[in-house]
C-alpha cells in the first residue's frame, strides 16, 4: 500500500456525512504528510476502533507535536518521517437539510372508527454534526457504518421507532390525524433529538408530511363520505328512478317503438351508472305505486271504491346484498343473485353486530372468523 502525502477530500454534492480515507483498508501515513481540511469539515484521525485527533478546517503537518497519541502508535524510528497505519474520516459539519424518512412496512394501529388499520408516515428533517469525534466513535466504532447510506437507514429505523411509539400512544382515529401534525411533529422531535445526541448530531428539525392508510382503507373511506354527501339513500335511489323515466318520456314514440326501446336502453343504462343494478326495476314500481293511478291498466295500491273494504297491498319488504347491491327479501339468509351469506356477524369480545363480510370488529377490533 502506497504512503500517503496528501490527505483531502473534496464533497461536489455536500451530501455526504462521513468519508473514509482510504476507502478500504488503513492507510500508510508519513508523519510531515499534509492534512487538507476544507470549509465545513473536520477530520477524525481513527485507530484500532479508537477517535485518537480532530482537525479543523485548512492545512495540517502530521507530527507527534499535533497529534501526540502517535508517539505510542510508532515503535522503530525512521529519522522523523515513520510511517503509521490508521483511517481519517472526513465529517461534513454543514446543516443536512431535507432528509427523508419514513416507514418501510405499513404499521397496525387500533382506529376508533375503522377498527385494526395499517399505517403509513413519511416526514423529512435537518441535522448537523455538533461532536465529530463522539459521531465517528458511536457510527464507526460502535456501529461500523461509514457510508452515507448506511447512516442514512440507521437515523431512520430511530425516527419510525420513535415514531410508532408516539402514535401508538395518542392516536384516536385517521380522521382527526392531519389536524394533529404539529403537534406529533413537535413531540416526535422531542424524543427523537436525545437520540440523536447521544450520537453526537444536533437535530434542527423534524416534519410529518403525511400519514396514509392502505388504498382498500382510502377506497372505504370516500364511500363513507359519498354515503355522507348522499343523506338519504331512499330517496336519492328514488330521485334516480325518476330521472330514468323522465329520460324516457322525452325519448318520444309508442309503445313498443325503437326510440322508446333506445330510451328504455339509456335509462337503464344510467340506473346500472349509478349503482341501482337489478333494484331499479322494483325502485321504479314502488315509486308509481306511491303515486296516483292513471289508465284502466295500471296498478294501485288505493282501495277500489267498486270493492269496499278492500285494503292496499303492502310492498314487500327488501334488503341490498352487501357483495352484489341486488335487492333481495329481507328474510334472506342468502343472496339468490349470487349465493353471499346475509347473516351478519357477533363479535366475541363486544358482542357487537357487524357485516358479513367485516374481518375485524367495527367497535373493539377483534378478529372475526
Amino acid at each position: 500500500m502506497p504512503i500517503l502525502d496528501v490527505i483531502e477530500f473534496l464533497d461536489p454534492t455536500g451530501r455526504q456525512i462521513v468519508h473514509r480515507v482510504p476507502e478500504t483498508g488503513s492507510g500508510e501515513f508519513r508523519l510531515g504528510s499534509q492534512l487538507v481540511v476544507r470549509e465545513n469539515q473536520t477530520a477524525v484521525f481513527f485507530r484500532d476502533g479508537k477517535a485518537l485527533d480532530v482537525f479543523g478546517p485548512g492545512r495540517h503537518t502530521l507530527s507527534t507535536a499535533n497529534i501526540p497519541l502517535l508517539a505510542n502508535l510508532i515503535s522503530i524510528p525512521f529519522g522523523g518521517t515513520s510511517p503509521f497505519r490508521a483511517e481519517v474520516y472526513f465529517v461534513n459539519m454543514a446543516d443536512l437539510i431535507d432528509m427523508k424518512w419514513g416507514t418501510m412496512e405499513p404499521v397496525a394501529f387500533r382506529d376508533a372508527e375503522f377498527g385494526l388499520v395499517r399505517l403509513r408516515a413519511y416526514g423529512t428533517y435537518a441535522m448537523a454534526v455538533a461532536d465529530p469525534q463522539l459521531f465517528v466513535n458511536k457510527i464507526v466504532g460502535t456501529q461500523g457504518l461509514y457510508e452515507t447510506t448506511q447512516i442514512e437507514d440507521y437515523l431512520r429505523t430511530i425516527i419510525v421507532s420513535r415514531f410508532n411509539d408516539l402514535l401508538g400512544e395518542t392516536m384516536r382515529t385517521l380522521l382527526d390525524l392531519p389536524a394533529q401534525y404539529n403537534e406529533l411533529g413537535a413531540g416526535l422531535r422531542s424524543t427523537v433529538a436525545d437520540d440523536f445526541a447521544n450520537l453526537g448530531l444536533n437535530l434542527k428539525a423534524l416534519f410529518i408530511t403525511s400519514i396514509t392508510p392502505p388504498d382498500e382503507v382510502q377506497k372505504r373511506i370516500d364511500e363513507r363520505t359519498g354515503m355522507g354527501v348522499i343523506g338519504d339513500m331512499n330517496r336519492y335511489m328514488q330521485y334516480q328512478a325518476a330521472q330514468a323515466m323522465g329520460n324516457l318520456a322525452q325519448g318520444g314514440g309508442t309503445a313498443g317503438g325503437g326510440d322508446v326501446g333506445a330510451a328504455a336502453g339509456t335509462g337503464l343504462g344510467l340506473g346500472a351508472g349509478v349503482g341501482l343494478g337489478a333494484g331499479m326495476a322494483q325502485i321504479i314500481a314502488q315509486s308509481m305505486q306511491q303515486g296516483p293511478a292513471s289508465g284502466s291498466g295500471g296498478t294501485t295500491t288505493q282501495p277500489d271504491p267498486a270493492q269496499p273494504g278492500a285494503t292496499p297491498t303492502p310492498a314487500a319488504a327488501t334488503l341490498t346484498c352487501w357483495n352484489c347491491n341486488a335487492q333481495i327479501p329481507a328474510n334472506s339468509r342468502f343472496c339468490p343473485e349470487c349465493g353471499a351469506s346475509q347473516q351478519a356477524k357477533t363479535c366475541p369480545n363486544c358482542q357487537t353486530s357487524n357485516p358479513p363480510n367485516a374481518k375485524f370488529c367495527n367497535n373493539c377490533g377483534t378478529k372475526l372468523e
